[in-house]
């Protein structure tokens, strides 16, 4: 794997991409820990931590609806008395959008976040920074996500997650519903990041700063926490479904659930039954 080449600051100055996850259907269901505005406003003081550790640090915010995402803060933009209030307006401004959005389609439970636009857009702006000029802190995303895994997205996600890995940027999770993330547990397993399902999400502030918190050179130095187990199981390109065992295509690599004479993605026929291969190698 070729890093990119690029140029730091320092080993201790970060840009910080935050994914939160703003799922209005996740946070109204019992599914959700604790309230909204109760989470926020850990985040916020999790947020005005990071900018106080180091002047150069810095911090960027992108909102994850059920059907849009959007960059809702910048620190690098308004001074500092403005950054509360500038990310409540703009996060107030999206939520309203992303609802709008929603009235026209019917969705079954709870319903998944668009975390593959969100993880998308956090590496197109890390790979702006990249091209801005010679130096650049260090890039880290962290995923704050509640929501249910979205099977249909699992090609664009697992699509992510390879270009971070290609850029060494680590994905960090911190998953707050009430089950793991299988999506984010791979992304946090390939890229080197920490992946972390808060036990008292009352406290979350106290995990964020305790392991969140920590830039990529001192993480040598400490005791992180580790996964128990990641979950490697694919979803089918047929029907979304995630699989223990499935059909691949020789030539593309879909994976598909039952098997058929044509692959849907690369139109290569099929003569003998594709491979059988089992998608459940879950690793310790």
């Amino acid at each position: 794997m070729t890093p990119v080449s690029s140029k730091q600051y320092a080993d201790d100055v970060s840009l910080l991409m935050v994914l939160i996850d703003t799922n209005p259907l996740f946070w109204s269901s019992t599914a959700a820990p604790l309230p909204f505005s109760k989470f926020l406003s850990q985040v916020l003081s999790f947020l005005n931590s990071i900018l106080l550790l180091n002047q150069l640090n810095q911090v960027m915010v992108i909102a994850t609806g059920l059907n849009s995402c959007d960059y809702i803060y910048d620190s690098s933009l308004g001074l500092t008395t403005q950054r509360v209030e500038t990310l409540l307006q703009k996060l107030e401004e999206f939520v309203i959008k992303d609802e709008e959005l929603n009235k026209d389609d019917s969705v079954d439970g709870i319903g998944s976040s668009l975390l593959s636009g969100s993880l998308s857009m956090a590496l197109c702006y890390i790979q702006r920074v990249f091209r801005s000029g010679s130096l650049h802190p260090q890039p880290r995303i962290l995923c704050m996500h509640g929501s249910q895994d979205g099977p249909g997205q699992y090609v664009a996600i697992m699509n992510s997650i390879f270009s971070a890995q290609r850029s060494m940027v680590p994905i960090d999770s911190c998953v707050i519903g009430s089950q793991h993330s299988a999506f984010l547990q791979q992304a946090s397993y390939i890229t080197g990041g920490v992946y972390l399902k808060p036990q008292q999400p009352d406290g979350l502030f106290q995990y964020l700063t305790t392991v969140f918190a920590t830039d990529l050179h001192s993480r040598s130095f400490l005791q992180l926490p580790k996964p128990v187990g990641v979950d490697f199981r694919a979803s089918c390109f047929c029907h979304k479904n995630t699989i223990d065992m499935g059909y691949i295509c020789s030539v593309c690599l879909s994976i598909f659930c039952k098997h058929h004479k044509k692959c849907s993605t690369c139109g290569s026929a099929f003569g003998q039954p594709q491979t059988n291969v089992s998608t459940s190698n879950q690793k310790t």
